[in-house]
């Protein structure tokens, strides 16, 4: 090595380099050498800043001299060929891959199905392991996996053949260019996080835009695998607190016979800052873990988690009490907490897909109902007062002073009554038989259908599925 220009102190740096690597060559880059020495060595910023670039073979070694160094120094990766390791013993160190470029041995895929097929009948449940298999698998090796595990009972089976997929969990083989590419990238990486957090303490904090710190610290949270940044950049983001005195409203409503009453808090801008749910008549720990709840979710708001994650996550989770909602827009939920979050998403977020009565159908619904009643009540009045006016007029007395007929004011009696007055009647029995003969008819179709688990809706039978004629859900059907 000195013959080809390394020092004393470079071979050093090495040597210090080595026990941490898993291939010789991440001993001999930049990084572990400095760009000095580098460019002693008679290489160029743009060669050696290439993330493949080989030191080693471009000093002019041999992969056969590279990979008997690495061997020698950094091992084989592999127990199969150990001194004092007799072959009949290799079985207890298989691994799910064959290890490095000089391992053979590896665990059957048959192997992974009859150890679950041990294991299953003692689990009520299916086991989450996966049948690891070479890269040389076949198709009927797979199909021979899923009918070996039917046979033997295996409720179910994750087959992953390897090298299938760009980046995987096991992988520890060390090919020529691969392995170097990948660890000198993430070097890189390093390096220029390390440079950018150097450049960003020199200028002053003032200096710095909202938009730059906020891009600089989301580059380094996705690529960081270190926590403790994560965490201190967590407590960085101060809590919002609501103030002393704040607006907000308050809901009641009956879930399945319970009383719920839902408070909030909000902010000067109107936007939700905090939650309080109480239920009645309900027990000391439902209750209480409600009210935690509700606290969480207050502290998530006030430290910016947005409500529309919140109202993503929890609506639509089932639990009892659920059922009938007596709500003007819910008319049915799965839970207390889908209650919840479906308000709050109807009122602070204006989302109305899972409402089963829209605010603004509701009310052009009660404006038509009220523009029909005051209708029927002003022709009402109308009728009132034209009677009213007509009897007067045939009241009054004649010219000659002399009073009308009073038997002329009479109402018309038995016979003599008009036969409009039996029309209403007859129009309301028309109306009570054709809904009768609508109940007789939808009692035959539902049968023994059940609620709809989305709206609350009776469903009726379709086959053997029972399908909602209010919100299309099909239910009863694998």
């Amino acid at each position: 090595m000195t013959a080809r220009g390394f020092t004393e102190e470079d071979i050093q740096k090495i040597e210090k380099s080595l026990p941490t690597v898993f291939e010789i060559g991440f001993a001999f880059n930049q990084w572990s050498l400095g760009e000095e020495t580098m460019q002693r060595l008679g290489f160029s910023p743009e060669q050696y800043a290439v993330v493949d670039f080989d030191l080693l073979a471009a000093l002019g070694y041999s992969r056969d001299q590279i990979d008997a160094a690495n061997y020698y120094i950094c091992g084989t990766m592999t127990v199969e060929g150990a001194p004092h390791l007799k072959e009949e013993h290799y079985a207890v160190f298989d691994c799910a891959n064959k290890c490095d470029k000089l391992g053979r041995r590896f665990i059957a895929h048959m192997g992974h199905v009859r150890m679950m097929a041990a294991a299953q009948p003692f689990i009520s449940g299916a086991i989450s392991k996966t049948i690891n298999m070479p890269n040389e698998a076949t198709v009927a090796d797979i199909q021979e996996a899923y009918m070996r595990s039917w046979d033997l009972g295996v409720k179910s089976i994750a087959l992953y053949r390897d090298g299938s997929k760009l980046s995987q969990p096991l992988s520890n083989k060390g090919s020529d260019k691969t392995s170097d590419r990948s660890d000198d990238r993430q070097l890189a990486l390093s390096e220029e996080f390390d440079k950018q957090l150097t450049a960003a303490r020199d200028r002053r904090a003032e200096e710095l835009r909202p938009d730059e710190i906020l891009a600089a610290a989301q580059r380094i949270l996705a690529n960081a695998t270190n926590t403790d940044f994560k965490r201190q950049f967590a407590k960085a983001i101060e809590r919002n607190r609501l103030p002393a005195k704040r607006r907000g409203w308050t809901q009641k409503a009956k879930i399945a016979g319970h009383t719920v009453f839902l408070r909030t808090g909000e902010y000067g801008d109107g936007t939700l800052g905090e939650i309080f749910v109480d239920m009645h008549k309900e027990g000391a720990s439902f209750r209480s873990l409600m009210n935690c709840f509700a606290i969480a979710v207050s502290i998530g708001l006030q430290y910016g988690v947005p409500l529309e994650e919140f109202v993503d996550k929890f609506v639509f989770t089932r639990f009892e009490p659920n059922g009938f909602v007596d709500h003007p827009n819910i008319k049915h939920s799965t839970s207390v907490v889908d209650y919840i979050f479906r308000v709050l998403g109807m009122e602070y977020l204006g989302r109305t897909d899972f409402v089963q009565v829209k605010p603004e159908d509701r009310d052009v619904d009660e404006t038509h109902h009220e523009e029909a009643a005051q209708a029927r009540f002003d022709a009402n009045v109308s009728a009132q007062q034209a009677a009213d006016a007509h009897g007067a007029d045939r009241a009054q007395p004649d010219a000659h002073g002399a009073e009308a007929p009073t038997n002329r004011l009479k109402a018309p009696t038995g016979s003599q009554a008009s036969p409009v007055s039996h029309q209403p009647s007859a129009e309301l029995g028309a109306q009570l038989n054709a809904i009768r003969s609508r109940e007789a008819q939808m009692a035959g179709l539902m049968g023994d259908a059940p609620m709809c688990d989305v709206c609350g809706s009776l469903t009726r039978r379709n086959g053997t599925c029972y399908v909602c004629d209010c919100c299309g859900r099909s239910m009863g059907c694998s």
